[in-house]
């Protein structure tokens, strides 16, 4: 596995996180087919999934009070808190496999930590654990013929900033068995690591990777910062769920339901008056998925009528596995009309 590096002359301590996600989407694109890794640090900021509401997960009062920035990426999951005394990894490989990808990655930095004497697990679906306590959140998503996964390493932490920044509902929670983020998350140094943040930070880097890095040049940091513009187009970012949605679902669901092994959902659309049929459907939720959400499974539910039977048939054609693996048509008729 190749490391990407950055030259001297590259100023990446006063980069904005987005950088680094375009950085992931350069490599895919722009790199010949192998491993790829690079390891990378930010200033405070909460990372958002790629179908989450950031104003229902995220506390931006106190995000903005406190110059925590807040961004969204394109993989799936939840919410993760980065800083400085956190590291975050960034996986490139040339495969469509990305269930697999995913697996071997998280096991692959575990096993780096047990190298060194920290008694990590890959568990869950995209944790790793020390204790039962997440040390490092993880997600994944697909570029045509290449998979990237990517996540956080917490070497240290203030607990009251990320109970604060990050605002997970009580059904998620409830879960995870536990009444606050903090109560289940731990770092390396509370861990007895000892490293410093430093040579950690080396470590990883020299144990994963083998032969001379790819240094980044100039015009290949221009390319990054190009791609970088869209993570902060407002249409992508969306800070803001849609109020013009009737929650139709929240009398009978209150609006979200916890899927045991895949994540959290919430199944929002407008009740056409006038036929009874769904209109402006949307799903979002801290889930991963393997396709375009919005247009392989959102837009296929419009215009379908609010019953049982055609909402069923509909689903059946989309094929909700498909986009978010593990989403049986079941699951997803009960999240749309109400389990029975």
């Amino acid at each position: 596995m190749r490391h990407i590096a950055f030259s001297a002359e590259t100023d990446v301590v006063n980069r904005r996180l987005p950088f680094f996600l375009a950085l992931e989407e350069w490599t895919a694109r722009n790199m010949p087919a192998g491993d790829y890794f690079f390891s990378w640090q930010v200033d405070p900021t909460v990372i958002c999934g790629r179908n989450q509401e950031i104003d229902k997960e995220v506390n931006l009062e106190y995000c903005g009070a406190h110059g925590i920035d807040v961004v969204r990426r394109r993989s799936g999951g939840g919410c993760v808190f980065a800083d400085r005394q956190n590291f975050m990894f960034s996986f490139i490989t040339a495969s469509d496999m990305v269930t697999e990808v995913f697996a071997g990655y998280t096991a692959m930095i575990a096993g780096a930590l047990q190298k060194i004497g920290i008694d990590a697990v890959a568990t869950g679906r995209n944790d790793i654990t020390i204790g039962g306590k997440k040390v490092s959140g993880n997600a994944f998503y697909h570029l045509p013929g290449r998979s990237i996964a990517h996540g956080t390493m917490l070497y240290d932490f203030d607990p009251s900033r990320l109970a604060n920044a990050i605002t997970p509902s009580k059904a998620k929670l409830e879960s995870k068995g536990v009444k606050s983020v903090p109560m289940r998350v731990t770092c390396l140094k509370n861990e007895g690591i000892a490293l410093t943040t430093s040579e950690f930070g080396r470590y990883m880097i020299e144990s994963l990777t083998e032969g001379e890095p790819y240094v980044l040049t100039e015009d290949d940091v221009r390319e990054v910062e190009a791609i970088e513009q869209g993570y902060y187009d407002p249409d992508f970012l969306r800070i803001h769920g849609r109020e013009d949605r009737c929650r139709a679902a929240v009398a009978r669901r209150e609006g979200r339901a916890v899927v045991p092994g895949l994540g959290e959902f919430c199944v929002e659309y407008v009740l056409d008056s006038a036929d009874g049929t769904i209109r402006d459907f949307s799903i979002s939720g801290d889930f991963f998925m393997s396709g375009d959400v919005e247009e392989r499974l959102c837009r296929p539910m419009e215009g379908v009528r609010a019953e049982k039977k055609a909402v069923a048939a509909r689903i059946d054609v989309i094929g909700p596995g498909s986009v978010i693996p593990g989403l049986t048509p079941a699951m997803l008729l009960d999240l749309v009309m109400g389990a029975e």
